[in-house]
């Protein structure tokens, strides 16, 4: 049973000690449609029903924690617990009675930091769960195995933020860590300074309307997402958003290029994914002298119709 050291514990019993182990291997986000605090959130779950999320996260950045991350809880229908053993850690945030709210400035920096101590404390992937079972992080209708009768948790507003700062966040903090230098104890010679990390933080939101199963180059701020000689620190991620209502599934791949943009080769397919899924594609390898990194997507449908692409982002850390 493990308890997040910067939470305030109020545990839940009999639940806390009655319902089964879990090894976590994701993360899910929930909104309360309830403006609580997390000691509301508590009572509820303690008064008012048989079922518990793990935490609760008020306004404030107020964080509760009721359930052991390694015990189940019940927020997340068959997240909750898989026969293999596994399961989801969820959280529940105060939001409007409506839903439509985003997250305050801290309820996003609480989730961020969240995130970053169950992904090191647990081991959970830094990427967005790919399928229902996928390992890694997500938010309630990401995925429809993970509610029983579906649902727009946690809306539009947060869901946008979750992909854009609440995740990115996550990933960031987790793998930006650079110690301080060891005090000299004796002479030295004169040394380079230490690097700095630099970010590629682009989005474009002009649509794009993708032929049926063809292969289009995207562009961000421009087409070129890293230029080389550079190092990565951490993933880079791009996220894609399609109009509402797309039928299609998506393919992405990165490639490197001369920096005009010839003699592409390719790092390998990545997908298919439901388009409608919000697609996030991930790129872990340095880029060579002489070389540009771009992305191109494809998106597959059943009539040969176009998929209207609405917008996509891409972010990640480098040395500069």
């Amino acid at each position: 049973m493990a308890w997040c050291p910067f939470a305030t514990r109020m545990e839940l019993q009999p639940e806390s000690d009655a319902q089964p182990a879990i090894r976590p291997t994701q993360f899910i986000v929930h909104s309360i449609i309830a403006p609580w605090t997390a000691k509301r959130t508590y009572e509820y779950w303690r008064d008012s029903t048989n079922l518990e999320s793990h935490f609760g996260l008020g306004y404030a950045g107020d964080l509760g924690q009721f359930i052991g991350t390694e015990t189940r809880a019940d927020a997340n229908a068959a997240a909750n617990r898989r026969p293999d053993g596994t399961g989801a850690v969820s959280i529940e945030t105060a939001s409007n009675t409506k839903g439509t709210d985003p997250w305050t400035d801290d309820q996003v920096e609480m989730l961020i930091r969240l995130g970053v101590w169950l992904h090191q404390r647990h081991g959970i992937p830094l990427r967005i769960c790919r399928t229902h079972d996928d390992p890694g992080f997500g938010y309630h209708r990401l995925h429809s195995a993970w509610a029983v009768s579906g649902t727009a948790c946690p809306g539009d507003a947060r869901v946008r933020q979750f992909r854009e700062v609440v995740f990115p966040g996550i990933v960031r903090r987790a793998t930006v860590q650079i110690p301080p230098p060891s005090p000299p104890t004796s002479p030295a010679p004169e040394q380079e300074t230490d690097m700095a990390i630099a970010k590629v933080d682009e989005s474009n939101p002009v649509d794009v309307d993708l032929a049926d199963n063809e292969w289009t180059t995207l562009a961000f701020t421009d087409a070129v997402i890293h230029s080389g000689p550079r190092q990565l620190v951490g993933p880079t991620y791009v996220q894609l958003t399609f109009a509402p209502g797309t039928q299609a599934f998506v393919t992405g791949r990165f490639i490197l290029t001369n920096p005009d943009g010839t003699g592409a080769s390719g790092y390998g397919d990545l997908g298919e994914f439901d388009a409608l899924r919000l697609p996030q594609f991930l790129h872990n390898h340095d880029i060579p002298t002489g070389k540009t990194l771009r992305f191109q997507v494809k998106a597959r449908t059943d009539n040969g119709t176009t998929a209207k692409l609405t917008h996509r982002a891409v972010t990640g850390d480098y040395i500069a």
